[in-house]
């Protein structure tokens, strides 16, 4: 496989250099080393891009080369693909197709192989490309592939068919594993009718030590008998063959087999070596021993079934055929022989044969031409036993095969049996011996006489051997075989003592004069004085054989011996079998009594009679002399009448044998006598005469029928005889025999008019046998006259009455030679096509119809036939129109369809211009019926095109089809602009359906070259260019013709002219795109605007890119083609200018959205949907807005996005009003819907919602909009049933919002920067909903995976200028929290499990805080200048809504001091207790160890800490003095202070209640240290009191509200529970999103980092280790090991921790590292909800801190960790000391605080090209739900 094409001139450059270019890139030229370039011999085809290299080698080479070169490609993606099955076979394919070239190419194949190597070869590819779902490869009978233009529309359809069949029957055969010998063999033998085995002996290895024979021959198990001569071989007892001289050439072909043998179950190669020499081995006196005896030594068995039936065929291999020796001297061969094949195995020790094998088809003279390496004149040829299944004439055979059965002899007066030798010889009536006519094997001579084997002193001995006596055919009636029996003697005196002892004979002819009959003879054995027995004379008369004796009335019973003359017959038996293969030699008495009719004439009739009666198989053997017979009785006979009937009868009998399946070989050999031996020149007359006779009395069928069905053959005599006649008399009498013939036909026609039911059976005959007649009558009969005698005779036929039979005569009219003759076409065709007409109009035989058809078109085709035009116009006329609506009546699932497309198709190829033109006259005056026409024309071509009836890889007869349709279609298109343009004739259907057509043509999948291989477009666009280029122009042309009928078809047309243009060629889109321009003109002129136009093309435009089809070079040619057109014009350069915009505008997000759908990744997809669903809702296009919606709606539900799927359906419901209003089509885009008004609609869809915002418990939402329902079941609809059904809904969604502890998602800011990133992308900043219990290195993870490229930042502050205009992709995430925007119907305290809601749903702001120092460090305190940088980001809608995520559309920053950050982590302390201490109040069964763990760390004096270091910060002189404009906050400050005492009262008191035994003691400790810390705080801060309403105020509730809500697994962190919250310890719920959280008590592998310091390192982590090794305090201790002991999981506050992150059993602080401020208090901080980071991010080193600040990890609600489901031990006492308390804002300290009534939105979508405006606000009752649709 040559890459390299080396130029014309082969320029060199330097030394061994050419210049050239690659096959794959021709337009790179170069230049190449002379050592990778082999010079090919080739025919270079035009220049630059188009030329083409044709190398001058075999077709089937190139042919190869190409298949190789296009499997390769293949077979690399197969290997990319990791399809390892199919990469094998093709590997596999491909090294044989290699091997096979490179054997064509060497030439040194004989002719026999390359042919079948080709065979092979073409086999394999076309294998390949079915299973490669390649192109299928059509050829003719020699293998090369077909000439499309050189062949006709039926031919290249059915090369098509064959080929199809061809490539099923190979893969069938792949399937069920046979070999690949099967195809090729089948073909071969199925062509013959008669096979060989050749057979080459090698070798045999065998310890004989004297002379053998080695005799071998076919054997059939199952019958036990031989079916073939011998082939014998003499091997001398030096190991070598007699003839030396054929030491490497023992070849024999065993000849004549035939299919029967092929059935055979078994066939055995049998071999039987027969020793020659002593008679026993062992004597070694050889001077007195007999020598050249012939005695069994053993034999050799091999099964042949598989290579005879084509299995295994390798001429190549050596077969062992093991030897198996005689077990004893007495052990006759036919014995072994059996035994052998009964036997598993032979223990042949080494011994056996080597040979070759092989089955070659044909006869012996076909075999040596085809196989000269094999067979030749020296390769012994043994044949079959018995006749060929063919008898070829010239195959004079006269053999007589005598086999030696067994006998019975008596050991007279010997003591032991007697070693009984047969000889056997051939005599004549004379006793005269005839020489050399007995063969005992193919490849030896012939001998005299014959001797047997001898089986040592046995009595009965069975020999089986076969001998072919050969006798000239006059010698045969006087000769007889003779058998002599002698005794022989192993020691040679004795020996030549034995005489004859008995003899037995047989004649060859009988006393009839028919050959002796084939079979068993039991012969009499003779006994008499030897030289008696030598006198013919003495035994020729008497009897034989035992049936002989019996018929002259002899007994044969009885023992005695009876004398006969001077012989007595012997008790000894003796039995022969024989059979008779002559072709001259007949064993019937009829016929030869036929044969020899002269010498018996009076017998003439009843031998004439008896005829009929003999054997066929007889009858053919003497075919020529019986017919030599028949005539001669007519010759001889000519005045008279008497035997013609007889005669006639008789050869009726004959023909009618040779038509039998039988014998229809027999053909040739009646052809041949016609030809060459027939000589009856009187015969016509008669024949003629008597089958006239018999046509006019059509009574007797039967005989009449017979001579029908012979009437070829009969006429074959009568043409024959007339000629020979002519020549010898010169065209005399020529006027009688046309008469006579005239009269045969009148006689037919009438019997064909008549309607008895008696003649059908002969009518159906005649019909289809005298179609055969044509070819031989027409030599002596004008072929005019003729046609015209077959056009009455057809016309005759009965009308309804043998249909088939009738179309089937005329097939064969077609196919005679009187068809292609013009002036009988001129006859017979306009008949034919009225009859087509008529009967596929009826629908009638549709099959036989379309073959009809078809072979008239193939006909029509061919050049030497004469001129065709006028007969193309006949059939143009009568029948295009029928075959078209036959193919329009048909069904795809047709047999038929591709026929009558194929012949449809031939048609319209055979019409000229001329035709086309003269079509229009044809119709006449009538202007509808070319409507219809060309309307059915239409109608078709669109249907064929969009459905084709061919299968997709019959590329050549696609492309053929489509070649032609091209061609019908620009001329019809023709007739369009003549007759249907003007005012008066236009046509609108018409056009339309032509527009439809040509675009359906132009778009059709077969002639989209770009999606084919290099290669493939390569061939099409030599062969036939871009078809869609040409039709493209032509649609162009035809649009423009319209004029001022354009208007009409708009906007119809847009849809199929964006698609043509859409079409990827460039000049077709330059030449198309314009007319968008025209038709927004010609709207524009009509209506003032192009409304209509632009609706349609937007539509359609969504659909074609969806589709597939579209690029950015189409959105660029747009833009610039019809802005430049658009510029022009007077009127439409503006709005023009904003339609174009607006498309490109579309068309880009089409393009982006139909990439991202092959996406794996949903979200992109989503951003996508959502940025197309924007834009027409921008554009106010709201059923493709409502299409988009669904999609959306759809990956959501995929995703389990119920919440976002509920808010994208809410959008459609919006669009609908509660009213009785028709819905129109595109509302009801989903089938689920059946609604016929907009409310009904609207129900449904509320309903569906409603279920999608339970799924999401999203209940909230589902109430607001139940309400709205049930207003409308209770006084619009009055539906009270589907009311109750509603509220009882709504009331379980109430229940589930108190009782239900619902996952709380968190929040995450997400930058995307760099230029890396898809516009829709590129450095923006979003904020993303998480998934339940979603952690943010999960969600990093899940980010990261859509983006592999991108790189992670470090930091969480914006990045630079620099970053973002990078050519790289930037991923920031971090935790962001939201922002609580509670509505204004809570105007006081509600319960936390109702707030929870709020605080991670409907939320637009969400903030992100890290702490910043503001002056110098102060070492014991760090509250006092530590400062919390808040960010807050604001995204263009809520969330949650129709995306989990939107894009930011605003950010600010504040700062809060100190003191602020103190106030809200007070607060948040506070209220946090105050929710446990409700908590227990509401449900008395609650565990106790969360509020152990709570008060334990804001009491126990342990801990230095807590609020003390504010009062060391901020309630100093100092501070006051300093910040005077604080005096309020601080207040505050210690109000709150203050105010934690009655709380911590409260939870004591709880505490003690339920404290259990083993914890006691802790309770105590806790007792005393608070009792501390009361008395300290209320002599500071005065004394707070709960009013009894906190005891009392929810003392009616049931106890446990809140349901147990299991965690998934115990990787899942737990919720905390908050101020005001009623969800209990016992009821863990999921870690909320505020950003407070406690410091966590989970194994230290479990920490996490801080993330605003995520670009920081920890040197910290020493201190930390030193820190683990600090002690617990006692009463730590206890309380750890009861908690240990609980199943309960803790729950973790959420402060905002201003620590580093420590570890859950971390040891106390050193002193020096805590701030003490207030000795007696311990902070703990509460939270107003759960921490919103469910799982850790990993621990990564820290920057160090001296000061003791909350990570901004804990700042914005990310849990460090997560809890475990088993409770963690109880932090050590210090472990919770330095936690600061951030509230969320200013605002939110109290939770009385009335926030701002809030504006409920539906979801927005992700942020599209062109962010959409933030949707108006509306107010949440009226559900008006923006979802961040641009309005």
């Amino acid at each position: 496989m040559t890459r390299w094409v080396p130029t014309k001139r082969e320029e060199k450059y330097g030394v061994g250099w050419y210049r050239g270019y690659t096959l794959r890139k021709k337009s790179k030229k170069g230049i190449f080393p002379a050592s990778y370039i082999q010079l090919k011999e080739a025919i270079v085809e035009g220049k630059g891009q188009h030329e083409t290299v044709i190398p001058s080698e075999l077709p089937l080479i190139q042919e190869v080369t190409t298949t190789l070169r296009e499997w390769s490609t293949i077979w690399r993606q197969l290997y990319v693909q990791d399809n390892r099955e199919m990469f094998h076979n093709v590997r596999h394919m491909i090294y044989n197709l290699i091997e096979w070239r490179s054997q064509i190419l060497s030439g040194t194949l004989p002719q026999d192989e390359l042919k079948e190597l080709k065979k092979k070869v073409t086999a394999k590819i076309d294998y390949g490309n079915r299973i490669l779902d390649l192109d299928l490869v059509v050829r003719d009978e020699d293998g090369n592939i077909l000439d499309p233009e050189q062949t006709s529309t039926i031919s290249l359809f059915r090369a098509h068919e064959i080929a199809s069949k061809q490539v099923e029957e190979r893969l069938l055969e792949e399937k069920s594993q046979k070999q690949n010998l099967d195809i090729s063999r089948q073909a071969k033998f199925a062509a013959t009718p008669s096979f060989a085995l050749f057979v080459n002996l090698k070798n045999v290895v065998c310890k004989i030590g004297e002379d053998a024979e080695v005799l071998m021959s076919l054997y059939d198990p199952l019958e036990s008998r031989f079916i073939s001569e011998n082939y014998l071989v003499r091997w001398s007892s030096s190991g070598l063959p007699k003839d030396i001289d054929r030491l490497h050439n023992l070849r024999a072909v065993f000849t004549d087999l035939g299919s029967k043998d092929l059935k055979r179950e078994k066939i055995s190669f049998v071999c039987q070596i027969v020793r020659v020499g002593r008679m026993e081995l062992r004597d070694n006196n050889t001077r007195k021993l007999t020598s050249g005896l012939r005695r069994p030594f053993g034999v050799a068995v091999m099964d042949v079934t598989d290579i005879i039936n084509g299995k295994v065929d390798d001429e190549d291999k050596q077969h062992f055929i093991p030897f198996q020796s005689v077990a004893g001297e007495n052990d006759f061969l036919q014995t072994v022989i059996n035994k052998v094949i009964a036997a598993k195995e032979v223990n042949h020790k080494g011994q056996g044969l080597w040979v070759t094998l092989k089955l070659l088809p044909g006869d012996i003279h076909q075999i040596r031409k085809e196989f000269p390496h094999l067979v030749d004149r020296s390769t012994a040829v043994a044949r079959k036993m018995g006749f060929p299944e063919i008898i070829m004439p010239g195959d004079v055979r006269n053999d007589i095969y005598v086999t030696l059965v067994q006998g019975d002899f008596d050991k007279g007066s010997k003591t032991t049996a007697k070693n009984v030798e047969v000889t056997v010889s051939v005599y004549d009536e004379d006793g005269k011996r005839l020489e050399n006519v007995i063969f005992p094997g193919a490849g030896d001579e012939a001998l005299s006489e014959y001797k047997s084997v001898i089986y040592y002193q046995v009595k009965q001995p069975r020999w089986f051997e076969t001998m072919k006596v050969a006798i000239p055919i006059e010698d045969v009636n006087r000769s007889h075989l003779r058998f002599t029996f002698r005794h022989r003697s192993s020691q040679d005196s004795k020996d030549k003592s034995e005489k004859i002892f008995a003899l037995a004979f047989v004649k060859l002819m009988r006393y009839d004069g028919t050959t002796l009959r084939d079979g068993e003879h039991d012969l009499i054995v003779y006994k008499a004085e030897v030289k008696k027995l030598e006198d013919s004379s003495t035994y020729l008369s008497l009897p034989s054989t035992k049936i002989e004796l019996e018929e002259k009335g002899h007994s044969t019973a009885g023992k005695s011996m009876q004398n006969l003359g001077s012989c007595t017959i012997s008790k000894d038996s003796f039995q022969i079998s024989t059979l008779v293969c002559s072709t001259k030699l007949t064993q019937n008495v009829d016929l030869l009594g036929l044969l020899k009719w002269r010498s018996n004439t009076s017998l003439l009739q009843q031998n004439l009679r008896q005829l009929m009666k003999v054997d066929g198989g007889e009858v053919v053997k003497f075919l020529q002399d019986t017919l030599d017979a028949l005539f001669n009785i007519m010759m001889e006979n000519s005045e008279s009448e008497t035997f013609d009937t007889l005669v006639f009868d008789a050869l009726v009998f004959i023909i009618g044998l040779i038509a039998d399946r039988k014998f229809q070989h027999f053909n040739p050999v009646l052809e041949t006598y016609i030809k060459k031996h027939f000589s009856a020149t009187l015969a016509y007359t008669k024949l003629t005469k008597v089958l006239r006779t018999y046509v006019d009395n059509a009574g007797v069928t039967d005989q009449l029928f017979k001579a029908m069905k012979s009437l070829e053959y009969i006429f074959k005599f009568i043409v024959r005889s007339r000629i020979l006649f002519n020549q010898l008399y010169e065209n005399k009498g020529e006027a009688d025999f046309r008469e006579s013939l005239l009269q045969l036909f009148k006689s037919i026609n009438e019997m064909m008019s008549s309607v008895s039911d008696q003649t059908v059976i002969v009518k159906g005959a005649a019909l289809k046998y005298l179609p055969t007649i044509v070819n031989d009558v027409k030599l002596v009969f004008d072929p005019k006259e003729l046609s015209k005698l077959f056009t009455d005779f057809i016309l005759n036929v009965p009308v309804g009455r043998l249909t088939i039979q009738k179309l089937y005569c005329l097939i064969e009219i077609v196919h005679s030679d009187l068809f292609t003759q013009h002036d009988c076409r001129e006859i017979l065709l306009p008949m034919m096509t009225d009859q087509l007409k008529y009967h596929l109009e009826r629908q009638e035989d549709l099959e036989a119809c379309c073959q009809l058809l078809s072979n008239i078109l193939e006909v029509l085709y061919r050049k030497d036939v004469g001129p065709t035009q006028r007969h193309v116009q006949i059939i143009m006329e009568k029948l295009l129109r029928t075959v078209n609506r036959t193919v329009i009546s048909m069904g795809r699932d047709s047999e038929l369809i591709g026929n009558f497309v194929a012949s449809m198709t031939a048609i319209l190829r055979q019409m000229e211009d001329y035709h086309y033109a003269h079509l229009i006259k044809t119709f006449g005056k009538m202007r509808s019926d070319v409507v219809d026409f060309l309307m059915e024309t239409f109608i078709m071509f669109k249907n064929l095109i969009g459905k084709n009836v061919y299968p997709s890889d019959w590329v050549i007869m696609n492309m053929m089809q489509n070649k032609v349709f091209l061609r019908a279609i620009n001329q019809y298109a023709d007739m369009l602009n003549k007759k249907f343009l003007d005012q008066a004739n236009f046509e609108l259907q018409l056009w339309n359906n032509y527009f439809h057509l040509a675009v359906a043509f132009l778009t059709q999948e077969s002639l989209q070259l770009e999606n084919f291989s290099s290669a493939k477009r390569g061939k099409i666009l030599n062969k036939y260019g871009d078809m869609r280029r040409q039709i493209g122009f032509e649609i162009r042309d035809m649009w423009y013709n319209l004029g001022q009928h354009k208007i009409k078809f708009i906007p119809e047309m847009v849809g199929p002219m964006l698609e043509m243009t859409l079409i990827p060629e460039t000049e077709l889109r330059k030449a198309t795109i314009p007319i968008f321009f025209d038709m927004m003109q010609c709207e524009f002129h009509s209506t003032r605007s192009f409304q209509m136009f632009e609706n349609e093309i937007i539509t359609k435009l969504d659909h074609e890119v969806e589709g597939g089809r579209g690029d950015e070079q189409y959105k660029v040619l747009f833009e610039k083609i019809l802005l430049e057109h658009c510029r022009k014009h007077k009127y439409l350069a503006k709005t023009g200018e904003t339609f174009v915009k607006l498309v490109v505008r579309l068309m880009e997000r089409l393009l982006d959205y139909r990439t991202i759908m092959h996406d794996e990744n949903k979200e992109n997809r989503m951003s996508c949907t959502v940025n197309v669903l924007n834009f027409y809702k921008e554009i106010e296009r709201e059923e493709m807005y409502i299409r988009y919606l669904y999609k959306l709606c759809d990956l959501h539900k995929e995703c389990d996005n119920y919440t976002e799927a509920a808010y994208t359906l809410l959008l459609h419901a919006k669009l609908l009003k509660w009213s009785e209003e028709p819905c129109a089509a595109h509302l009801t885009q989903r089938d689920g819907y059946q609604a016929a008004t907009q409310g009904q609609l609207k129900d449904q869809l509320y309903q569906e919602i409603i279920h999608y915002f339970d799924k999401g418990k999203m209940w909230e939402e589902a109430i607001a909009l139940g309400k709205e329902l049930a207003e409308q079941y209770e006084n619009e609809m009055f539906d009270y049933e589907q009311l109750s059904e509603l509220l009882k809904k709504q009331a379980q969604f109430y229940e589930n919002i108190v009782k239900v502890i619902r996952p709380k998602p968190d929040y995450f800011a997400v930058g995307y920067y760099g230029q890396g990133f898809p516009t829709f992308l590129r450095n923006k900043v979003f904020i993303y909903r998480g998934k339940e219990y979603e952690r943010r290195e999960d969600f990093e993870a899940r980010l990261l995976t859509q983006f592999p490229n991108a790189e992670k930042m470090k930091t969480t502050s914006p990045p630079g200028e620099d970053i973002k205009n990078s050519p790289g992709q930037y991923i920031q995430c971090f935790t962001v929290k939201p922002k609580l925007d509670l509505p204004s119907k809570f105007h006081k305290p509600v319960s936390e499990q109702i707030l929870s809601f709020y605080r991670v749903n409907e939320v637009q702001r969400f903030e992100y805080s890290r702490p910043i120092r503001k002056g110098e460090k102060n070492p014991d305190n760090e509250f006092a200048n530590m400062w919390i940088e808040r960010t807050i980001y604001v995204t263009g809608y809520k969330l949650p809504g129709i995306l989990r995520w939107f894009e930011v559309k605003s950010v600010f920053m504040v700062e809060i001091s100190p003191l602020e950050n103190a106030i809200e982590t007070m607060q948040l302390t506070n209220d946090k207790i105050n929710n446990m201490v409700q908590q227990h109040l509401n449900d008395p069964n609650l565990p106790i160890n969360p509020l152990s763990m709570l008060l334990n760390g804001i009491v126990d004096p342990a801990v230095m800490g807590g609020f003390t270091n504010y009062e060391k910060a901020f309630f100093t002189e100092k501070y006051i003095h300093d910040h005077p404009e604080d005096h309020e906050k601080i207040e505050k400050l210690k109000d709150l202070i203050a105010w934690q005492i009655p709380f911590l009262t409260e939870g004591i008191r709880i505490h003690g209640e339920k404290v259990t035994e083993a914890l006691r003691p802790f309770h105590e400790r806790l007792e005393a240290c608070f009792k501390q810390l009361k008395e300290k705080v209320e002599k500071q801060y005065g004394v707070r009191s709960l009013p009894s309403t906190v005891d009392d105020r929810r003392g009616s509730r049931p106890r446990s509200m809140v349901r147990s809500f299991t965690m998934p697994s115990s990787s899942r962190p737990l919720s905390i529970a908050s101020v005001s919250s009623i969800s209990s310890d016992s009821t863990p719920s999921r870690p909320g999103s505020d950003g407070f959280v406690l410091e966590p008590l989970l194994p230290k592998k479990m920490h996490s980092r801080s993330q605003d310091k995520l670009d920081k390192d920890d040197p910290d982590k020493d201190k930390k280790e030193k820190k683990k090794e600090k002690r617990n305090s006692k009463h730590q201790e206890i309380f750890e090991k009861e908690f240990k002991s609980t199943d309960i999981s803790l729950q973790q506050s959420e402060a905002v921790i201003l620590s580093e992150t420590i570890s859950p059993l971390r040891p106390q602080r050193p002193k020096s590292q805590v701030i003490n401020v207030m000795g007696s208090e311990k902070r703990f901080s509460v939270s107003p909800s759960p921490p919103s980071q469910p799982i850790p991010p990993p621990i990564t080193p820290r920057a160090k801190l001296s000061f003791s600040l909350q990570s901004s990890l804990e700042l914005n609600g990310m849990n460090s960790l997560e809890m475990a489901d088993i409770p963690p031990p109880l932090p050590v006492k210090g472990s919770v000391a330095d936690y600061g308390c951030l509230m969320e804002s200013q605002e939110s300290v109290s939770p009385a605080t009335s926030p701002p009534v809030p504006q409920r939105q539906l979801p927005p979508p992700l942020p599209s090209k062109t962010p959409p405006p933030p949707p108006p606000k509306t107010t949440r009752k009226q559900t008006s739900v923006d979802s961040g649709i641009v309005q």
